[in-house]
């Protein structure tokens, strides 16, 4: 579950307590929690915390030793937290890596996943980069206008899975894309390529609004997402749709929000002023149907 600004949380927790830390010790009960550089563990004892920056929906740990440079990759995938000692995970058994500080106001950190979709990596500079290259697009935070215009113009699928493909828009999954979708007024289903350029500037600007607003929420904690100190996300409470099929409108239409099921659910209202559009919504093939017709730009 932890999209981008989760993520950021983490990573924004982490520079606040471990910066200029010396890894002392690192614990890894399961070898197979590393995706890649296992043989390289030893490297980082005695080395220093430098920086802790988040891409897409990873964290990643930047550690110097004598001048040279190394990176722990933390993918938080769906079940994935990072945490200091003070937080209390529902399952402990399934801390997979434990960290250990000196110098610093956290003596730990720990890598704690239960369904072992993400992964740590401990990479080189290059190993780094060939990482980001084939993971991740463009930040939605940092993305400009004219790119993320291209980008949308570009591309002739349906918006929502455009918005959470993340070798395309690095970051925005479900939850998000969702929000941002029912935010900028616009159909789960519409054609990016065929939006116009005020809708997709709208689009620009929400979908930096959302994701700024959640991470100073915290983050949403839905299912099991914690900060790494134990906190929850309070965003969760600002959800206008996500997860709330059959509950009536945020805009007052007097309709009640609808679920689409395909690859992820999409939660929106097919009814309301604010997402109704010029032109009508009909299915390019089959199964895209939502059994009444939706409009858009």
């Amino acid at each position: 579950m932890p999209e981008l600004p989760e993520a950021e949380v983490v990573a924004r927790q982490i520079r606040a307590r471990l910066l200029g830390a010396t890894l002392t010790d690192t614990w890894i009960g399961r070898p197979d929690i590393v995706r890649e550089g296992f043989r390289e563990r030893g490297w980082y004892s005695g080395s220093i915390l430098r920086s802790a920056e988040r891409f897409g929906k990873s964290v990643a740990m930047r550690f110097e030793r004598q001048g040279e440079i190394r990176f722990v990759v933390a993918e938080l995938g769906m079940t994935g937290l990072l945490l200091f000692p003070s937080a209390h995970p529902r399952l402990p058994q399934h801390i997979h890596v434990r960290m250990t500080f000196s110098g610093a106001p956290e003596s730990e950190l720990r890598y704690w996943n239960p369904r072992r979709f993400g992964r740590l990596s401990l990479l080189d500079q290059q190993g780094l980069e060939d990482y980001l290259s084939r993971r991740f697009g463009c930040d939605p935070l940092s993305v400009t206008w004219e790119e993320f215009l291209r980008i949308v113009k570009g591309r002739s699928g349906r918006l929502k899975p455009l918005l959470m493909h993340q070798q395309v828009i690095a970051g925005i999954g479900n939850i998000y894309a969702n929000e941002i979708l029912f935010r900028a007024r616009l159909h789960p289903n519409a054609r990016a390529s065929r939006l116009s350029v005020p809708t997709i500037k709208d689009l620009f600007r929400v979908t930096r609004e959302v994701l700024e607003e959640a991470i100073a929420c915290g983050g949403s904690s839905v299912r099991d997402f914690f900060a790494p100190d134990g906190s929850e996300g309070h965003f969760k409470g600002r959800h206008l749709v996500y997860g709330k099929e059959g509950t009536p409108c945020p805009n007052h239409c007097g309709h009640a929000i609808k679920r689409l099921q395909s690859e992820r659910s999409s939660f929106f209202c097919p009814f309301c002023e604010s997402q109704k559009r010029s032109r009508t919504w009909r299915p390019t093939k089959q199964g895209d149907s939502l059994g009444k017709a939706a409009e858009i730009h």
